[in-house]
C-alpha cells in the first residue's frame, strides 16, 4: 500500500477510528499516529477557532512529516454559555484534560438554568493538508443537551452530561460504536474521505 496519511494525535482510538471510517468506505491508505514520527513537535492550539487549530495541526505534520496530515479540533458549545467552553473544553477549568473539573465547571455554570435552555452541541472541525499547502477543513456536529448530573461511564470529556437529540441516553452510555456513529469527530472524518481518495 503505498498511500500513507499521518492523523496528528497521539490518541490511538483516534487513529483507529480513522482507520475504520476509510477501510468501511473501501479506502486503502494506510493510517499513521504522530508517534510514527518521534521528532515532530506538539502544536500549540493557538487559533481561535476549531478550524483554525485543526489547520495549524494539519500543516504542521504535513510539513514535518513530507505526508498528507489529518489533524481536529473539537469541543462542546454550550448555548447558554455563548458557545463557551468551544475551543477551551479541554482546559475549560484550567488544567488541560481534567475531565471531571472541567465537567464540575459546566454544571455549576449551568445550575440556574432550565431543563428547556440546557442546549448544546459538540463540534468538530478536521483539516486535510498536504505536503505542498494543499488545505481543506470540514465540519461535523452533534446537537443536544446537557443533564444536571452524570450517567454512563463509557466516553470522556463532557459525555456523561450530554444527550443527543432524540436519544434518552447520554454520549457515556452507548457504546463506541454506537457513539463513532453519530459523533462530531465521526461526522467530520467521514466528510474527509471523499477528499482523502480523491488527494492523497
Amino acid at each position: 500500500m503505498s498511500r500513507r496519511l499521518v492523523l496528528a494525535t497521539r490518541n490511538p482510538g483516534k487513529v483507529a477510528e480513522l482507520r475504520a471510517i476509510l477501510a468501511g468506505a473501501g479506502v486503502a491508505v494506510q493510517i499513521l499516529g504522530v508517534d510514527a514520527f518521534p521528532d515532530v513537535p506538539d502544536v500549540p492550539e493557538t487559533g481561535v477557532t476549531f478550524a483554525e487549530n485543526a489547520l495549524l495541526k494539519a500543516h504542521a505534520v504535513a510539513g514535518a512529516t513530507g505526508l498528507a496530515a489529518v489533524a481536529d479540533d473539537s469541543g462542546l458549545c454550550v448555548d447558554a454559555l455563548g458557545g463557551q467552553p468551544g475551543i477551551f473544553s479541554a482546559r475549560w477549568a484550567g488544567e488541560h484534560g481534567d475531565d471531571e473539573a472541567n465537567l464540575d465547571l459546566v454544571l455549576s455554570q449551568l445550575a440556574d438554568v432550565p431543563d428547556d435552555a440546557r442546549g448544546a452541541s459538540f463540534v468538530c472541525a478536521a483539516a486535510l493538508a498536504l505536503p505542498d499547502g494543499t488545505e481543506h477543513v470540514v465540519e461535523g456536529r452533534l446537537d443536544g443537551t446537557l443533564l444536571r448530573a452524570r450517567r454512563g461511564t463509557n466516553g470522556f470529556g463532557y459525555d456523561p452530561i450530554f444527550v443527543p437529540l432524540e436519544e434518552s441516553r447520554t454520549t457515556a452510555e452507548m457504546t463506541p460504536d454506537e457513539k463513532n456513529a453519530i459523533s462530531h469527530r465521526g461526522k467530520a472524518f467521514r466528510a474527509l474521505v471523499p477528499l482523502i481518495d480523491k488527494l492523497v
